[in-house]
């Protein structure tokens, strides 16, 4: 097969990895990329020895296959039309704002017979996909997603944003229905949730507590996984995995534990999920990260922010007096008094 011509549209953050991704691939021609921006395209076509597009429109009759990295609302109409000329696509995470958008374009990848994949890029993290080797029948998962405030995705919450990964990740191991789940969230610098919180409770009796921050200035990404007779690490950031399990049936201290840490070969992300792409193209393949279990974690992220809004707290209105580090700590207050009056609820 000659090589796939490829083209992204969307010249932000994410259309950027893509771009340089894609230029270094021996099985791709990199046709082009489009962006409203005129001069960020070029700019980013130059670099990449590509070509600018003003109107994504006018990339697509020259390709075979599209990366959309745009705004979240543009999804849908651009890959409905990218799919309706045949060409296969790859969507950003969340596949589109709606349960019954994202029926529309898995309907329209069948019916033009093309590839749809989309974005959950963790599923490609190293880490991952090591740590599937070890995990059975976890009993308690705890997930972190937590980085500074970024202007770029103020549209949409944290929830869709940065959480959606780690739902889509926890709906791939859970393999049992939702029974409960149960949010709190607030809006601190946008006019969405910035910052949320989700407990989990499966039907198989599985618990996981989540937490997406985007008003955090550490950058944390991980996963903790409780098992009989284990606890599973998992950093993305790293990508590392560690194991930890007792050397004997009776442990009495940390020296009766051990811990292995298996060797992973470095590779990132965004090239393994790119090379899937390609892989499912060549081959007829379906996606591990295809339109089904991208609606599912969309309806879960949908459900959490319906539910968190019992609890909304309110944007904290900028006052002369009040710095910008006690509006977070004055948010985090809150929370965390929700959290703690839940706690005491127990078993009530």
């Amino acid at each position: 097969m000659n090589k796939i011509r490829f083209g992204v549209i969307g010249a932000g953050k994410i259309g950027t990895y893509h771009v340089r991704t894609l230029a270094k691939m021996k099985e791709v021609e990199l046709v082009g990329v489009a962006d409203i921006d005129l001069l960020r395209a070029q700019t980013l076509a130059w670099d990449n020895n590509t070509i600018a597009y003003g109107d994504f429109n006018d990339l697509l009759p020259q390709v075979d296959a599209v990366v959309i990295a745009t705004p979240t609302e543009l999804h849908t109409p651009m890959a409905l039309k990218a799919m309706s000329m045949g060409i296969h696509t790859f969507i950003e995470k969340p596949i589109c704002n709606s349960i019954e958008d994202a029926k529309k374009l898995n309907e329209a990848s069948i019916k033009n017979n093309v590839v749809l994949q989309v974005g959950h890029v963790e599923r490609f993290n190293v880490a991952f996909v090591e740590a599937q080797k070890y995990i059975k029948n976890p009993l308690y998962i705890n997930m972190e997603r937590l980085g500074p405030y970024d202007p770029r995705v103020s549209s949409i919450g944290v929830t869709l944003d940065l959480m959606i990964h780690d739902l889509d990740i926890l709906l791939s191991i859970a393999n049992s229905e939702i029974d409960y789940i149960d949010c709190i969230g607030a809006r601190v610098f946008s006019d969405f949730e910035d910052i949320s919180n989700a407990r989990i409770r499966f039907k198989n009796g599985m618990v996981t507590d989540i937490t997406a921050s985007r008003i955090t200035f550490e950058r944390v990404r991980r996963m903790r996984i409780y098992q009989e007779g284990e606890y599973i690490s998992i950093d993305y950031i790293s990508s590392k995995v560690k194991i930890y399990r007792p050397k004997n049936l009776n442990p009495k201290n940390l020296s009766d534990i051990e811990i292995l840490t298996p060797k992973i070969e470095k590779k990132l992300p965004i090239t393994e999920e790119l090379y899937h792409f390609i892989d499912c193209i060549k081959n007829s393949k379906r996606p591990i990260t295809d339109a089904t279990k991208s609606t599912t974690a969309l309806k879960l992220a949908i459900d959490i922010v319906e539910n968190m809004k019992r609890y909304d707290l309110p944007r904290f209105e900028e006052e002369k007096n009040e710095t910008l580090g006690k509006k977070i700590a004055d948010g985090f207050k809150s929370i965390y008094g929700i959290i703690d009056s839940k706690i005491d609820n127990i078993g009530k």
